[in-house]
C-alpha cells in the first residue's frame, strides 16, 4: 500500500496529530538561511525585552537579536512613564512569561485605580468625592518599578539565549522578495552591520520604523504629560484623618492604588514603588490647561499649589529628594501599519502605538501586541506563509487602538464631573474585563485570525464602546452636580462588576457561551445607565439643552436597544443600581 492510501484511511484526527508531529519534526531542525538572526529587535527596553522573551519561550531555537541604546543594568528609579498594571499586563508578565516570583517579590501588589474629585480647593482630600475599591481584587495587578523589572528581563533573556548588543540602529535596508533584511548599528563612531529575517521595531519614541518607513499617524487626542520621581514614599492615606473616610477600607491602604487626583482637562497620578520613590506626574489636556504652565518642575510646582494644594505641600516636604523631572507633549500616537507579512517587519510598544497614561494601556497594547508578533514569527519561521494572517492582525490590532483612543480623546472634560467621570470609570473598567481582559485570558486575540466569524462579533462590541463614550461627552454637558465627601466603591458592592471580574480569571471552558454573556450584560450595564440618565434628566423641563438632549436619547434606536436589554434582563438577571451617584429607578413590570 502506497503513502498516499495509507493517509487516505486515517481519521481527520489522526491526519492532523501526523501534520503535527511532521511539523514539530521540522521545526526542530536547522532552518537554511542566509540571515545572522531569524529576528532582530530594535530596542532594549519592556516591549523588546518581554518580546524576546516571549518569542524564545514559544519556540527555543528562535535566534533573537535585541539592539539596546541604553545598557543594562538601569537605573531603578528610571526615566520611564507607565509604572502600573492592569489585569491584561499582570497576567501577561505573571503567567505567559514567567515573572509571578519577581513580581510577588520585588514589586507591589496595586490596589486597583483610586480617584479623588475637585472639591472646594482641594485643600482636604477627604471633603472629595473618592472613587476606588475598599479591598482587593482577586486577580492581581502590581504596581511596577520599570528599571528594575527592565533589569530583570535583561537577566533572564540573556539566561534564554538571547543576543543582546549595546548600540542604535540608524537604518534597516529590506531584503528584496526572500532576502534577509540588513540593519546598520552605530556605537560610538562605529558603525556595523548584520542581517536578520525579521526586524521588529521596539524602539519607544525613537520610532525607526515609522521614521524610516513613514507610517507615523498622529491623532485628536493632543494631550501633554509631565512626571517625576521622589525618593521617598507618599502615602495619601495619610493626607487625612477623618475616621469615617478612613473606615471606607476593610484591606489594604490607598497608598497601594493607583492614586488620581481629578480636576477639570486634568488629573495627577502618585505612585508608590518597590524601590522606596513615588512617582508623581501631571496629565492636562492643553484646551484647559496650556503645556506651557507646567512644562518645567518650577512651573509643575506652581500648577500644583494652584490646582492640587494639598499634594503640593507634601511635594515641598521632599522638594531635595526628587530625583528627575520629564514632559512628554502630544504624547499619543498611532500607526498607518503595524504588522507586514510579506515584507517581514512590526513594530510594538511606544514605536508603534501611544494611547493614554490613563488606565495604564501602554503595558496591555505591548502584551496583546507581542503576542500577534510570537504567534506569526513563529509561523513564518516554521514554514507557513502568514501573509494574510498578519494583514488580519494589523486590522484586528489598529481596530482595537481605535476604539481604545475613545475612551480618552475628548473625554478630559468630564474629569471635572465626578457624577459623569464615577460611571464612566466604571462603566470602562466592567468593559475591559468583560472584553478586552476576557479575550486575552482566552488567548483569542491570536485566534481571530483562524476564526473570522468572530469579527461581526468584535465589531459589535466596539460600536456599544464608541456609543457609550458620546454618551458620556452628551450627558456631561446637561450635568451641573459638584458631590463632595461620598465614595463610589468600584467593585465588591456590585455583582455585575465581579460577575465580570470572576470570568475573566482563567480560561473559560465554554469561550463562546461566555463572551455571549459578558456581551449581554454589558449592554444590560449600558441600559441600565441610560435609563438612569434619562429618568433624572427627564423632570426639568425649564431647561431647553437638558429638553433637546433627552429627546435625543430617547429618538436614539441603538440607545432604545440598550434600555430594553436592561428592562428584560433586569427581570430574570438583576443588577446593582446603586453605582451611579444618585438613585437608579425602580423598574415595574406588569
Amino acid at each position: 500500500m502506497d503513502v498516499q492510501a495509507q493517509l487516505s484511511q486515517l481519521s481527520s484526527e489522526a491526519r492532523d496529530a501526523l501534520a503535527r508531529r511532521i511539523k514539530a519534526h521540522l521545526s526542530d531542525q536547522p532552518r537554511p538561511s542566509a540571515a545572522d538572526h531569524d529576528v532582530a529587535i530594535i530596542g532594549g527596553g519592556i516591549a523588546a525585552l518581554t518580546l524576546a522573551l516571549e518569542m524564545r519561550s514559544a519556540r527555543p531555537q528562535t535566534r533573537i537579536l535585541v539592539v539596546e541604546s541604553t545598557s543594562h543594568p538601569v537605573s531603578e528609579i528610571t526615566h520611564t512613564v507607565g509604572e502600573s498594571t492592569v489585569e491584561i499586563s499582570a497576567h501577561y508578565l505573571r503567567d505567559r512569561l514567567g515573572l509571578a516570583d519577581h513580581l510577588n517579590s520585588s514589586q507591589i501588589r496595586k490596589m486597583g485605580l483610586r480617584m479623588f474629585f475637585s472639591h472646594n480647593g482641594n485643600s482636604d482630600i477627604a471633603q472629595r468625592t473618592e472613587l476606588g475599591s475598599s479591598s482587593f481584587t482577586p486577580q492581581v495587578t502590581y504596581q511596577i518599578d520599570r528599571g528594575r523589572l527592565e533589569n530583570e528581563l535583561n537577566r533572564r533573556c540573556l539566561a534564554a539565549g538571547v543576543v543582546i548588543t549595546a548600540g542604535r540602529v540608524r537604518s534597516v535596508e529590506f531584503g528584496a522578495e526572500n532576502g534577509a533584511h540588513t540593519v546598520s548599528i552605530q556605537n560610538g563612531d562605529t558603525v556595523t552591520h548584520t542581517t536578520a529575517r525579521w526586524v521588529v521595531d521596539a524602539s519607544g519614541r525613537n520610532r525607526t520604523l515609522p521614521r524610516q518607513m513613514h507610517l507615523k499617524r498622529a491623532n485628536e487626542h493632543n494631550c501633554n504629560a509631565v512626571w517625576l520621581r521622589v525618593a521617598t514614599d507618599i502615602d495619601v492615606g495619610q493626607w487625612s484623618d477623618d475616621e469615617s473616610w478612613q473606615a471606607r477600607l476593610v484591606e489594604g491602604d490607598r497608598s497601594l492604588s493607583t492614586n488620581h487626583l481629578m480636576g477639570e482637562g486634568y488629573w495627577v497620578w502618585l505612585i508608590r514603588l518597590a524601590s522606596g520613590a513615588t512617582s508623581v506626574g501631571i496629565v492636562a489636556d492643553p484646551a484647559v490647561h496650556a503645556f506651557d504652565t507646567f512644562n518645567t518642575l518650577a512651573k509643575a510646582q506652581t500648577w500644583l499649589r494652584e490646582y492640587e494644594p494639598q499634594c503640593a505641600a507634601v511635594l515641598a516636604e521632599h522638594e531635595h529628594l526628587i530625583k528627575d523631572f520629564r514632559v512628554m507633549k502630544n504624547y499619543s500616537h498611532g500607526a498607518t501599519q503595524v504588522y507586514d507579512g510579506r515584507a517581514r517587519w512590526c513594530v510594538t510598544g511606544d514605536s508603534g502605538v501611544f494611547l493614554d497614561p490613563l488606565y495604564s494601556s501602554g503595558l496591555d497594547l505591548i502584551a496583546i501586541g507581542n503576542g500577534l508578533i510570537t504567534d506569526m514569527i513563529g509561523r513564518e519561521l516554521d514554514g507557513e506563509d502568514v501573509v494574510a494572517r498578519s494583514r488580519i492582525s494589523d486590522s484586528l490590532f489598529r481596530s482595537l487602538t481605535d476604539m481604545w483612543l475613545a475612551i480618552y480623546c475628548h473625554q478630559y472634560p468630564l474629569m471635572g464631573s465626578p457624577v459623569v467621570m464615577s460611571a464612566k470609570v466604571i462603566w470602562d473598567i466592567a468593559f475591559y474585563w468583560g472584553f478586552l481582559g476576557f479575550l486575552y485570558s482566552n488567548g483569542r486575540f491570536v485566534s481571530v485570525a483562524d476564526d473570522p466569524e468572530v469579527v461581526p462579533y468584535l465589531d459589535g462590541m466596539i460600536n456599544l464602546s464608541n456609543r457609550m463614550q458620546q454618551f458620556f461627552r452628551e450627558w456631561a454637558a446637561v450635568e451641573p452636580a459638584r458631590p463632595a465627601a461620598q465614595f463610589v466603591d468600584l467593585y465588591a458592592p456590585h455583582n455585575f462588576m465581579v460577575t465580570l471580574h470572576t470570568a475573566m480569571i482563567g480560561r473559560s471552558p465554554e469561550f463562546a457561551q461566555g463572551f455571549h454573556a459578558n456581551a449581554r450584560l454589558l449592554r444590560q450595564i449600558a441600559g441600565q445607565l441610560v435609563e438612569t440618565v434619562l429618568a433624572e434628566k427627564s423632570g426639568r423641563f425649564s431647561d431647553d439643552d437638558v429638553m433637546q438632549q433627552v429627546q435625543a436619547w430617547q429618538r436614539d434606536s441603538f440607545l432604545r436597544d440598550l434600555r430594553a436589554i436592561y428592562r428584560e434582563d433586569q427581570v430574570t438577571n438583576p443588577i446593582s443600581r446603586d453605582w451611579i451617584l444618585g438613585t437608579a429607578p425602580a423598574l415595574e413590570f406588569s
